[in-house]
């Protein structure tokens, strides 16, 4: 099924997506299967519907909208887990479906009568959800009715161009997870992040540039752009830093600049390489309940033309270091009472849903919720968090990836993949 799935799906428009799943679901015994896909703010979880279904693709009808609270489906989403429908829906099963690490959404799946559901279903149906994520991700850069079925109100245009040039809000290997969030998201205009791994370097950066309109978008894409053409470059974060200045200078002329942070981390051993340009600094949740602010000599923002030289940090992280970079519309932002949310609060927010155990993408979610009900849902500044958790020497073993991660369980393999820059025998973790 999932073969002949594949070999139908080359073609296909997304709109067709529904229907041909459902069709070679209903072969092998998976009857009225439906997507739902989560908005971009991932509040609520929202059915592609297909062509067959009368809408005529794409938009669903109000019942047709599912919230990530409170419910089976948003279970499966929160956690990762396939989950079991009501005594009312026996046979009904929600899964994720997930793009690597990245969530998209849940499958809805009745079993045809007398279906069982063993291990080997469960992984029939984890192995749908993880074809089905491919199928939506390889059609939704060209595809408007993605867009709109995932937006619930009108995106500016420098929140337009800002989620078209980020990578995935989560990655995860045996040795990194990385996950990221950002609001408002539909009014987003000077913020954007970025990573990228090569061997054992993983890259971060995160830019915030001046403003709150659509220029402050450009100039925010015009830094990650500089940035990113000089990284693959092989080009070390100072030489970067320099070429997202010069780029910004003869764009604006010294009339528009970007905050940033630009770091890398040897995956092997823990060395964490950086610089802060007029940006707030970087911190470590170290055990999982000790906050540590990282210190490094000021540098001016990027774009300033002042002609001061950045300074390069080196720390070491412990195994299991949670490493954040924010913006300070995280932590500067007033309720209306006029106080702020803080480093502290956010940091606390995060040390307690960690001794809970979520998911990493789950905990972030949670935190910009909770972030725009202090403010009242209304920001007036751009607020971004990207964390990133190191395993340490050893690789973590796949049960710690899936909890981490929000995997399904047994979902990776069984033993890690060797890598270059290991010893041979510490694969496993």
């Amino acid at each position: 099924m999932l073969g002949d799935l594949i070999a139908a799906s080359h073609v296909v428009t997304m709109e067709q997506i529904p229907d041909l799943v459902a069709k070679h679901a209903a072969k092998v015994g998976w009857l009225d299967v439906q997507i739902y896909l989560a908005d971009l703010q991932q509040v609520i979880l929202c059915r592609l519907a297909g062509y067959a279904s009368g809408s005529g693709g794409g938009v669903e009808p109000a019942s047709d909208v599912v919230r990530v609270e409170g419910t089976l489906a948003g279970r499966a989403f929160q956690t990762g887990g396939i989950v079991a429908g009501t005594t009312s829906e026996t046979g009904q099963w929600w899964v994720p479906v997930l793009d690597g690490t990245e969530r998209l959404g849940v499958l809805r799946a009745t079993a045809a009568p007398g279906t069982e559901m063993d291990a080997q279903a469960a992984q029939d149906l984890r192995n749908l959800g993880g074809l089905v994520a491919l199928m939506v991700v390889s059609k939704r850069g060209v595809s408007d009715t993605y867009a709109r079925l995932v937006r619930r109100r009108r995106m500016n245009i420098a929140a337009e161009m800002e989620w078209r040039v980020m990578p995935p809000r989560t990655f995860a290997t045996d040795r990194v997870l990385i996950s990221a969030v950002m609001e408002p998201a539909y009014e987003v205009s000077g913020d954007v992040f970025d990573y990228a791994i090569a061997e054992e370097t993983v890259h971060l950066a995160l830019f915030d540039a001046m403003g709150h309109d659509t220029a402050a978008g450009l100039t925010a894409n015009l830094a990650l752009a500089a940035s990113r053409n000089h990284r693959r470059q092989n080009c070390g974060i100072l030489e970067i830093a320099e070429a997202v200045e010069q780029a910004l200078v003869k764009q604006f002329d010294a009339n528009r600049f970007a905050t940033g942070i630009l770091a890398e981390l040897n995956a092997a051993t823990g060395v964490l390489t950086w610089t802060s340009l007029g940006h707030p600094l970087p911190v470590i949740i170290r055990r999982g309940r000790t906050t540590l602010t990282l210190a490094c000599s000021p540098s001016p923002p990027m774009g300033t033309d002042l002609g001061v030289p950045p300074t390069l940090c080196r720390d070491q992280l412990e195994p299991g270091d949670r490493l954040l970079l924010y913006t300070d519309g995280i932590t500067e932002a007033r309720d209306h009472k006029g106080e702020e949310f803080g480093l502290e609060g956010f940091t606390d927010f995060l040390i307690q849903h960690h001794a809970d155990g979520l998911p990493v993408p789950e905990t972030l979610r949670r935190l910009i919720r909770r972030h725009l009900a202090y403010h009242d849902g209304r920001l007036e500044d751009d607020a971004t968090v990207l964390l990133l958790e190191w395993s340490g020497p050893t690789p973590y073993r796949p049960a710690r990836v899936e909890a981490l991660a929000g995997l399904p369980e047994h979902t990776t393999p069984a033993t890690a993949l060797p890598k270059p820059w290991m010893a041979p025998g510490t694969e496993t973790g």
